[in-house]
């Protein structure tokens, strides 16, 4: 009998279907960074800015300081979440060691509660950086806003442009106070124009801390993978019971529904996750609708807070 041709190893492709190795993946990633850069500078563009990125200032910032040496980087240009995430190697100096990152860490956290900690009613709202003023996206993310400062919510962003800086327009439009939570990435990507009170991060997870500690409910507009990310980490603490009655607000249907289609279809049907946690969104087009549905959710969350505390005195176990 002939001998079977033994099968060619199969390739691993992405999910465009080209085929993936090293060199590959590393073209990948640096196009990721580059297309995050492009679109970040499209939002100032169209709000009418000049990109921070673009200015002859080069200098960069890593939390609340201004880089200006960049020979005492690794290599240039390099974030501290890189830094931490890379393999252990020869230490030149205790600076750029790990335990000396646990305490920048550490410093970063007790920054963001000091500036934060009178914030007891916010919401944060996510979204695409490209977004212009002409977009109804922009001008919904605005309105909501506005709507949520008057009812006395404090409206936090990642302080970029696009969406995030239509919810801090419209938060200083009602009166509000307007929070805008900046990360260090490998380009300047700045501050849009309508932050009341900016803190700048150097690590992803500790700016996330602060999104969820001192927010009430997300409110999720069009946008990216990093959009993405916070939707589905806020829905993983309520499914884990680390927060309660906080609402996740998806606005726009048209743009979200083909993931909610994918996620009963495909998630659900396969039982990764319960029936139930397809109504831990709400679905909507309308800044009223939204705000309202804050207001309703901080109310009930008032309530629980107040008899988790009463029963507390009276040593009743929840």
């Amino acid at each position: 009998m002939p001998k079977k041709r033994a099968r060619p190893a199969s390739v691993p492709r992405t999910a465009t279907g080209k085929k993936l190795d090293p060199e590959a993946l590393a073209t990948v990633e640096r196009a990721a960074v580059q297309g995050v850069r492009a679109r970040t500078e499209e939002g100032h563009l169209l709000a009418g800015r000049t990109p921070p990125s673009q200015l002859r200032d080069k200098s960069r910032r890593s939390g609340a300081v201004r880089i200006v040496e960049e020979s005492i980087r690794d290599r240039p240009p390099i974030t501290e979440d890189e830094k931490l995430l890379q393999e252990a190697g020869p230490q030149v100096d205790f600076t750029r060691t790990d335990p000396w990152r646990v305490l920048k860490i550490m410093s970063e956290l007790i920054e963001g509660f000091d500036t934060l900690a009178g914030i007891d009613k916010g919401v944060s709202v996510f979204g695409s950086a490209r977004t212009g003023p002409d977009d109804p996206q922009y001008r919904a993310a605005e309105e909501t806003s506005k709507l949520l400062a008057r009812s006395g919510f404090s409206i936090i962003t990642g302080a970029g442009p696009g969406i995030m800086e239509a919810a801090n327009k419209g938060c200083r439009e009602g009166g509000g106070h307007s929070v805008g939570c900046n990360i260090e990435l490998p380009f300047e990507q700045g501050a849009n124009p309508y932050v009341d009170t900016l803190i700048n991060f150097r690590y992803f997870f500790v700016r996330k801390t602060m999104f969820i500690k001192y927010s009430v409910a997300f409110i999720i507009f069009p946008g990216g993978f990093g959009t993405l990310d916070e939707l589905f980490e806020a829905l993983t603490l309520i499914q884990t019971g680390k927060i309660y009655q906080f609402p996740v607000i998806l606005f726009g249907r048209r743009y979200w529904a083909g993931l909610l289609r994918w996620l009963q279809a495909r998630v659900l049907t396969e039982k990764k996750i319960s029936p139930g946690d397809l109504d831990l969104m709400l679905l909507t087009d309308d800044p009223d609708e939204a705000a309202a549905a804050v207001v309703a959710a901080h109310e009930a969350q008032t309530r629980a807070a107040d008899a988790r505390l009463a029963n507390g005195r009276r040593g009743v176990k929840p």
